[in-house]
């Protein structure tokens, strides 16, 4: 689509209306995607209504459909749950249900309809669009509207949005904050967990929780264990007390079941292992706390990006257009047919209910079944016949979380391969004093939730040690090197690779897994640690606007970290519904700021009596925090007051989020998987042996460090091209910026592969 088509869209908003509505059960970031759907559909110029209580709403007309204003969706981004509600409706499922909705409609001169809920929801939306035509004769027959109403509302555009937490990343954090807490609880105590999380058809949360975790033992529906379970289960725990574990933790999904068919309860768990052990067990069903608190930054972002998209689907639809879903293929949004994910749905229901298990886990999606075979890999130490290779680990840069969690999982399935491993202590410079021990399985145990960098890390570079760094390679004959961190861990290894001619001990392979808080790290589109300090800086600002709630007209001027790289300031302004957020990568003038002010200024005007502005560190030499802070103070004095707050290091510290975590996992195995190698030591002089492990839209890939150094502003610390600057506009239209419509990037048409429908990142 041109620039031109693009910018017609916001005219083409002109006289449409579209309405908006939640059903079946809530899920975090629900009320993000209510709000984007909104403030875009305003923005385009469409008339927007909210449905109150689901197709209960939709059904029942009068109240519970509502025109929305700007200002109708304000401070509900933070909130859990779903503010326009959500209700179980049989009377939808009936025509006579349906006759009333599309009524209801009509007569608000509604024909385009956004749905965001589970497969039965989406499947509910489908036959009330195929049905639309017929709906509208019968009540043309019936008097109830004109013949001339029916033909201007002639067909009926269904746009659905993903709303369930058993399939993705929505959720989890509940989850995981739940586990973290059983853990610290049990350090002074030997126990044994046993939680049963939501899921009674997908394991989907179970899984996740498992790798986020490190749990011992997990049932999911779509693997059920084989006979003799209890037998290898409780060797299992007892192998693990036995080498110092001083916690067991078992997850069961609500829906897992026996190789027959039978269900697994959390009590029957608990029961047998009581009996068999004489374990102290504690029995936790998490059930609906999962649903509840507040969303995290992965899900505001993910549903206001799919809420803009699902108003440019309705815009651009047709009556030949098939109804979509809007899902994400790593981080673009993209149109998936609806019908085609609800026949996937359905196959692997189908492929349950006949036991074809191996086939279940595959019609998941490659994301699920890999998820699936890296929690094998590293929840059970197998026999691995030695090898000469040996493997040196270290932490290079700031600490960034999922440090730990990389670490953990690249030394254990390096010892699967009967590897040898060396951790080094404080990056490089600890690799030229010596400072190297080897792993052991159970040296790792327990990292995965922790934060920070448990083998220490500096930002030294190799260039000032180099003699030294090749004679600790050659002294503990080093095949290897996996270093894990920031910008100084990619250029250090850069280092490295072009120091190769003068040292045949550095001809060896090399992986650098990027974690940095900053984002910075060229190759990839992620880097481990930027999710947390994200959901930091957001639950920062959270507390910042709560702050405010007794105080009228008030801005506050929030400085975020990220050196000259304006990931942070950017994502953290979507998650946390900013006025604005200043960066480096977008050259901000007096007159930008001016323009802020008074549309800071005008708002006040009004109902909303809050701002928030977030500043990048680096944005600008001259246009501090401070000066900003002082500027806003002096043209907006009289309107409103303004504060100021800098973040700081507490964006870098605490505990890895949940796709820190996995995700971190995930790259540890797979950076092992590149580098092993059954001899004690190859000669790696090509520039494919010394790479950037990175994940690029969904696809993980290693990227050579000398290819990448071409695409590298080395001053400024970052890639010269960065992918989520296309969530710019997205940001500005969300806060009502006039801004150019044809900046926004719509979103590609897929088809659905097994379960492209998922949101969770796709490796």
């Amino acid at each position: 689509m041109s620039s031109m088509d693009l910018e017609k869209l916001k005219m083409t908003g002109a006289g449409r209306a579209i309405a908006v509505l939640t059903s079946g059960g809530d899920a975090q970031g629900m009320n993000a995607a209510v709000r984007a759907v909104t403030r875009m559909g305003i923005y385009v110029g469409a008339k927007v209504y909210l449905i109150y209580e689901g197709y209960q709403g939709l059904v029942d007309g009068g109240d519970n459909i509502k025109l929305a204003h700007w200002h109708s969706v304000t401070n509900i981004i933070q909130q859990g749950g779903t503010v326009i509600g959500s209700a179980r409706c049989k009377a939808f499922t009936t025509r006579e249900g349906r006759l009333a909705a599309a009524f209801n409609l009509v007569k608000k001169g509604i024909t385009n309809l956004c749905v965001c809920g589970g497969d039965g929801s989406l499947t509910g939306a489908n036959i009330f669009r195929n049905e639309w035509s017929s709906l509208l004769e019968e009540l043309v027959q019936k008097g109830r509207i004109t013949d001339t109403l029916a033909k201007q509302h002639d067909h009926l555009n269904i746009v659905g949005l993903v709303g369930s937490i058993d399939n993705d990343f929505c959720g989890t954090d509940m989850t995981i904050g739940i586990i973290d807490a059983i853990m610290t609880t049990a350090q002074s105590h030997q126990r044994t967990f046993v939680l049963e999380v939501m899921g009674r058809h997908c394991g989907y949360l179970a899984l996740v929780s498992a790798l986020a975790s490190g749990a011992d033992w997990l049932f999911i529906p779509e693997a059920p264990p084989q006979e003799g379970w209890e037998d290898r289960m409780c060797a299992r725990l007892e192998g693990s007390r036995i080498k110092g574990s001083r916690l067991n933790i078992v997850i069961v999904a609500e829906g897992a079941i026996d190789i027959n068919g039978k269900p697994i309860s959390s009590t029957y768990i608990k029961d047998l292992v009581v009996k068999r052990l004489g374990y102290d067990t504690r029995v936790t069903v998490l059930g609906h706390v999962q649903r509840g608190g507040t969303p995290s930054a992965f899900d505001r972002i993910l549903s206001s990006k799919l809420g803009v998209e699902a108003v440019v689907a309705l815009l651009e639809a047709s009556p030949d257009t098939p109804a979509c879903v809007i899902g994400l293929s790593g981080n673009h949004a993209v149109r998936l047919p609806l019908m085609e994910c609800v026949e996937m749905t359905k196959l692997v229901q189908t492929a349950m209910n006949e036991k074809r298990f191996n086939e279940t886990i595959k019609l998941r999606g490659g994301s699920f079944e890999n998820n699936w075979n890296i929690y094998k890999l590293l929840a059970f130490q197998r026999p691995a016949q030695s090898s000469n290779f040996s493997l040196a680990i270290l932490n290079v840069g700031a600490p960034a979380p999922g440090m730990n969690a990389a670490v953990r999982s690249a030394v254990r399935i390096a010892l699967a391969h009967g590897h040898k491993v060396y951790a080094v202590q404080d990056g490089y410079q600890g690799l030229a004093n010596g400072t190297v021990y080897e792993m052991e399985w159970h040296k790792v145990a327990g990292w995965t939730g922790q934060g920070g960098s448990l083998l220490g890390t500096k930002r030294t570079l190799p260039n000032k040690n180099m003699e030294k760094i090749v004679e600790t390679i050659a002294k503990y004959n080093i095949s290897a090197l996996l270093v894990i961190g920031g910008f100084e861990a990619y250029e250090g290894v850069l280092q490295l690779f072009e120091a190769r001619s003068r040292y045949d001990e550095l001809c060896i392979p090399m992986c650098v897994i990027p974690a940095t808080i900053s984002n910075n790290v060229p190759g990839t589109d992620f880097s481990l640690g930027a999710d947390t300090a994200v959901n930091a800086a957001m639950e920062g600002c959270d507390k910042i606007k709560q702050s405010a709630t007794g105080t009228k007209r008030r801005v506050f001027v929030v400085e975020t970290m990220g050196g000259y790289c304006g990931y942070l300031a950017t994502s953290t302004g979507i998650a946390v519904g900013a006025d604005a957020a200043y960066i480096y990568e977008e050259p901000i003038n007096i007159h930008d700021l001016k323009t802020n002010v008074e549309h800071l200024a005008e708002k006040m005007k009004k109902d909303i009596q809050r701002g928030l502005v977030l500043r990048n560190e680096k944005c600008h030499e001259n246009y501090t925090t401070d000066f900003i802070h002082r500027l806003y103070s002096s043209e907006g004095k009289g309107i409103f007051d303004c504060r100021v707050n800098v973040l700081g290091h507490l964006q870098q510290g605490g505990a890895p989020s949940p796709f820190d975590r996995n995700f971190g996992t995930k790259l540890g195995v797979r950076a092992i998987q590149n580098l092993k190698s059954n001899q004690s030591r190859v000669f790696a002089n090509s520039p494919d042996t010394a790479c950037v492990l990175g994940l690029n839209r969904k696809v993980i890939s290693f990227m050579p460090v000398t290819e990448l150094k071409a695409v590298t502003d080395f001053e400024h610390r970052m890639p010269k091209v960065q992918w989520w600057f296309n969530l710019r506009p997205m940001l500005k239209m969300l806060a009502k910026y006039q801004t150019s419509f044809c900046e926004y990037v719509p979103g590609e048409i897929e088809h659905v592969t097994r379960r492209s429908i998922s949101i969770d990142s796709g490796f």
